[in-house]
């Protein structure tokens, strides 16, 4: 009969795998960091076009100039034109501004409108 060994990874070969998986995790990281924050900007920008398409319809509604003071008071609630107030998904708040102004975000950056 032949003895048998016991066969085990050493700690060379563990530790190299440990490296490449540090490596792999240290690439992948900031990418999945970058598009997180990307998809939000983008919601964000979606939520802008949402008030301004809101803006724009309660001023025809209502036949005011383009200059008037709007507050999401004319624009949110269960019978107006958005059904439930939109929230930043980056803990911005939104600024409706007046009819010819462009609604913010109080984040800033490419949490704008056109999401640049």
């Amino acid at each position: 009969m032949k003895a048998r060994g016991i066969s085990a990874f050493t700690l060379v070969e563990v530790m190299i795998v440990a490296l490449i998986i540090g490596m792999l995790v240290s690439i992948a990281v900031p990418n999945f960091v970058r598009a997180r924050e990307t998809s939000r900007a983008k919601s964000c920008a979606q939520n802008l076009r949402v008030i301004e398409v809101a803006k724009d319809q309660y001023l025809m509604d209502n036949s005011r100039p383009r200059a008037s003071a709007i507050s999401f008071g004319n624009l949110v609630g269960p019978t107006s034109y958005i059904k439930i107030l939109p929230i930043c998904p980056s803990d911005g708040t939104y600024t409706v501004g007046n009819g010819d102004e462009e609604a913010l975000c109080s984040v800033g950056g490419i949490h704008n409108i056109r999401g640049e």
